[in-house]
């Protein structure tokens, strides 16, 4: 169900009895606590439950022993106007992602509008509206930051000042447009950072009619703010370039679902390696021609953990803190002053794990028995992963 953007406002909300709570701090990432208070759509203390101000909550949620950690954080979609994509014709895709614990949402452009506009006043005027029409429309109340416009050739800094002062703090794909140059594009994202613009380059084969190859040399010259799908969208790049761009680039490094499998493990395996697992964020790079993933992040946190051998609570950070602290969001993190968008999840029924992390290092999905945005509850149990073992209460309030 679709919502206007913040029509209500969650008083004092207690969450206790936490059985686990991951901090999506990537330094840090299990906390010693199990009570979080927040008010106003803040968290405002993390700490055992004899620390805290519980008192006279509005809402008190019984977490009953099942995890908690930040709201995911998907870092690359497309989408186009409100819960609609028309790469597949799919209704309710985004609160359908919402159930797999989602909360925020990042557009690598909103490319896949029929008839979208090339030519420079209309691809602004898209990203203007994108911009506005998911500011003020949350699906499921989701949080969609979207108004990602496609640089074209001929756009001068004035355009990238424009888009900025109108609101607009991302840029689509570089390399989806006819910006395919490293040079033009490093001149472009030059200019998008002096104003307040993060830059996003497609990285790999292409994707779809129109886009073309972005290789390992026009990434490094780009310098764009996060190398995009660096295993692919879908076609990677060869194994070897892209571990030369995790050494070559400190830039962030992109993970998606939508990409070669393969190429992702290697990529947060030399990460790792390169000792700044900070730079590693998760996205599903959806729609696509291989359709909608509401599990999307949740399956790549699990093979990542499984495949590749990294701890599954360093796994969720990628997810969670890493892609708050490199794309500037005030979610993502379990501490005080960030928003309260939270997920709260248990080992699947019948797992081989004997917890939750367990499990996802086993290759299981967990099951999300709620999910939070700006201290609100917005889904119950999951209608699409596997059913938690248990599932938080409401025990007060609603």
């Amino acid at each position: 169900m679709a919502e206007v953007a913040a029509t209500t406002t969650a008083g004092k909300v207690v969450l206790k009895n936490i059985g686990l709570l991951l901090s999506g701090d990537v330094d840090r990432p299990i906390l010693d606590a199990d009570t979080i208070v927040c008010d106003r759509g803040r968290i405002v203390a993390v700490g055992r439950e004899a620390e805290c101000d519980t008192s006279a909550p509005d809402t008190l949620i019984d977490v009953r022993g099942t995890t908690v950690a930040p709201g995911l954080i998907d870092s690359h979609v497309h989408p186009v106007f409100g819960d609609w994509t028309p790469r597949q014709s799919q209704l309710n895709w985004i609160d359908s992602t919402l159930h797999g614990g989602v909360t925020t949402m990042i557009s690598a452009g909103e490319v896949h509008l029929p008839g979208r506009p090339k030519d420079i006043v209309g691809l602004k005027a898209l990203a203007i509206t994108a911009q506005r029409a998911f500011d003020a429309f949350r699906p499921g109340g989701m949080k969609v930051l979207a108004g990602a416009p496609v640089i074209e050739k001929g756009m001068v800094e004035s355009d990238f000042a424009e888009l900025a002062a109108a609101g607009v703090k991302l840029l689509g794909e570089i390399g989806l447009g006819s910006v395919k140059a490293g040079d033009e594009a490093q001149r472009m994202v030059a200019w998008a950072r002096k104003h307040g613009i993060q830059s996003t380059i497609h990285t790999g084969g292409p994707s779809i009619p129109g886009s073309g190859l972005i290789d390992k040399d026009v990434v490094l010259e780009a310098d764009a703010d996060v190398i995009g799908h660096i295993n692919g969208g879908h076609t990677s790049l060869p194994e070897a370039h892209v571990c030369e761009l995790c050494e070559k680039s400190s830039r962030a490094i992109e993970i998606v679902h939508n990409g070669n499998e393969r190429v992702a493990i290697a990529a947060a395996k030399v990460a790792l390696q390169l000792k700044c697992p900070h730079r590693v964020i998760l996205g599903t790079d959806g729609p696509a021609g291989s359709g909608v993933q509401p599990l999307g992040i949740l399956r790549m946190v699990a093979m990542l953990s499984s495949l590749a051998d990294i701890p599954a609570e360093l796994v969720f950070c990628f997810a969670t803190g890493n892609t708050a602290r490199l794309r500037d969001l005030d979610c993502g993190l379990i501490e005080p002053g960030r928003a309260a968008d939270f997920v709260f999840m248990d080992r699947a029924q019948h797992s081989a794990g004997r917890t939750l992390l367990d499990s996802v290092r086993l290759g299981d999905l967990p099951g999300v028995g709620m999910v939070m945005i700006d201290g609100l509850v917005r889904c119950g149990r999951s209608r699409n992963t596997p059913p938690a073992t248990e599932v938080p209460v409401v025990v007060q309030g609603h």
